[in-house]
């Protein structure tokens, strides 16, 4: 077995040998020992304690073991072993003691000793065979303490902490322990402003803040990944007492507004879920948390609970709702206000989830779990799909081509079938691409640009208008802006919320309509939902209005009834 130190090559074997010191006062033990170790170790030598003390500190990383006389004048070897103690130098180099007093045995055993050999000497198999047993179980152990600590931050790894955690509970049954996620919040951006040396400092300075903790609850720590820490404590009620000890560490280190820390607990106080299952309630609890950008910690409660139990119901029952048609596209109608009257001229398909337990389902609660949980795509592909045929229906019916917008996911764009599914679905249902409109969100843009950007291009020359979504939500630039191929701007609801005459968002949404000229696109309004936004609106030249002022989403019947209206003139 490799030591992990340095160990000397044996050109006529072509083999790496270890380095073997050994401590006697009297030379003729010295050459004894040297005659039986050299053929397969390096052996170097020390004639009392002061020497053999000198010798470890030169040789401190390359040592594989210490041959140690205990009876010697002057520096005798229990003040070596009692050197290499405190140093910590015998936790890595083991030692086997030489003396002829078998009483010296569990003293030398006590202060830190790998073995005992008695004068006079054993026979050299017996030697070798306990030299080689002491090296091997010394490596092996340093092995295992290299793999079992994280090498940035010295707190243990994920595998050896859930390792341990288990053995703790296992041998503690009776003690009340809290599973603990910390999390630094946008770590990134630290290393992004800063460089990752300092994030580096950083991580350090959080490790010391928990160990810290755990001097004062017992316990075992780990970093599980790149700014997240576990820690595994006996059950405390002053979490927010633990919050400031970590803020306190990192203000040697960062300023207050950059200190982002997010712990979530999950106190479990009678074991009722294994080791990972409560970690993941506590990670569920941090997450609850994410972008606050402010110290602060959550605790996983029966609400939690209850939210988890429900977003598994919803994932399970996902397959199922789709085959079912559970889900239901609604209708949202969007209506041209440049000239005299409006006149309904689109509309933006919408999901709505009609489940049989739990009746109407917010689209809020199942759309970011199923972007969670890889299952967007699918329900995106189920939404185009029903448009694409509710276009053909209404042309059909109404000998009309009501264009429908539809909503592509982050998730959607790096597919590379994407648009050869959606070429598919128009060619079916018989609809021009260019009636067939995707709205892709702002920051969706600043993800991957360069990428983005081309599969727009790609889908623009195929035919379909691409509008960008929430404009004002994200980090566009106006450089950026002239670009991007869009078709449509489409402002962020946030933006019509607060409008009134003069006010700083009124005047925000003019900038966006100007850039909009500019760019020779129109601009579509969505949030709007009473008569004064509609009038600003109007008067400032935006194109197109959506919102409750003119309808909520609707079933396609109840769509068809106001195509038929728009038909009359009405």
């Amino acid at each position: 077995m490799d030591s992990l130190g340095e160990k000397k090559l044996d050109s006529k074997k072509g083999e790496y040998k270890r380095i073997v010191l050994v401590v006697d006062d009297e030379d003729v033990n010295r050459q004894m020992l040297g005659a039986i170790l050299e053929s397969d170790y390096e052996v170097i030598y020390a004639e009392d304690g002061q020497d053999a003390i000198n010798q470890i500190k030169a040789h401190r990383e390359t040592l594989s073991l210490v041959l140690l006389d205990l009876l010697m004048p002057e520096l005798d070897g229990y003040e070596v072993l009692k050197w290499m103690k405190e140093g910590k130098t015998i936790n890595r180099i083991p030692v086997i003691v030489l003396t002829s007093e078998k009483s010296a045995e569990v003293k030398s055993l006590q202060m830190g000793a790998a073995d005992f050999l008695a004068k006079p000497y054993d026979l050299p198999e017996v030697i070798l065979a306990r030299v080689r047993h002491s090296i091997e179980l010394s490596e092996d152990a340093n092995i295992i303490k290299a793999t079992e600590n994280d090498h940035l931050t010295g707190l243990y790894t994920r595998e050896f902490f859930f390792q341990y955690g288990k053995i703790f509970d296992h041998h503690h049954p009776e003690l009340a322990m809290d599973a603990i996620v910390l999390n630094f919040n946008r770590f990134h951006l630290i290393n992004e402003l800063y460089g990752r040396a300092f994030g580096d400092t950083v991580l350090v300075a959080i490790a010391d803040g928990i160990r810290g903790i755990l001097e004062e609850s017992s316990g075992i720590a780990c970093r599980y990944d790149a700014d997240t820490f576990y820690l595994y404590t006996i059950h405390m009620s002053d979490y927010d007492r633990l919050l400031r000890k970590i803020l306190k560490v990192l203000s040697g280190v960062l300023k207050a507004p950059e200190m982002r820390i997010r712990l979530g607990i999950y106190p479990d106080i009678y074991r009722a879920a294994s080791l990972e299952e409560r970690f993941d309630r506590a990670l569920q609890a941090c997450n609850s948390l994410r972008n606050k950008y402010s110290g602060s910690f959550a605790v996983y409660d029966m609400d939690m609970h209850e939210r988890e139990v429900y977003s598994a119901r919803l994932l399970e029952d996902f397959e199922q709702a789709l085959e079912e048609k559970q889900f239901k596209v609604l209708y949202q109608p969007k209506y041209n206000i440049t000239g005299d009257r409006p006149r309904l001229c689109s509309a933006e398909a919408l999901i709505s989830w009609q489940h049989p337990k739990f009746g109407r389902v917010r689209p809020d609660a199942f759309i970011p779990l199923f972007e969670e949980n890889g299952l967007i795509q699918k329900l995106d592909r189920y939404v185009w799909r029903e448009a694409a045929e509710q276009m053909r229906k209404w042309r059909i019916n109404h000998d009309i081509i009501i264009p429908i917008s539809v909503n592509v996911s982050r998730v959607d764009i790096y597919d590379p079938e994407m648009p050869e599914f959606l070429d598919k679905i128009v060619r079916e249902n018989e609809v021009n691409p260019r009636d067939y409109l995707l709205e892709i969100t702002e920051s969706a843009y600043t993800d991957n640009s360069r990428q983005i950007v081309q599969v727009v291009k790609d889908l623009r020359e195929a035919g379909f208008r691409v509008e960008m979504d929430d404009f004002g939500s994200g980090y566009s630039s106006l450089n950026m802006l002239t670009a991007l191929p869009i078709d449509a701007l489409k402002l962020d609801m946030a933006f019509i919320k607060d409008i009134s005459v003069d006010n700083k968002e009124m005047r925000m949404v003019e900038l966006v309509l100007e850039i909009a000229d500019f760019l020779q696109v129109p601009v579509v309004a969505e949030g709007v939902e009473v008569q004064e936004q509609y009038e600003l609106l109007k008067k400032a030249g935006c194109d197109i209005i959506q919102g409750y002022y003119f309808s909520r989403p609707i079933p396609p019947e109840e769509f068809g009834r106001l195509i038929i209206k728009e038909k009359k003139g009405e």
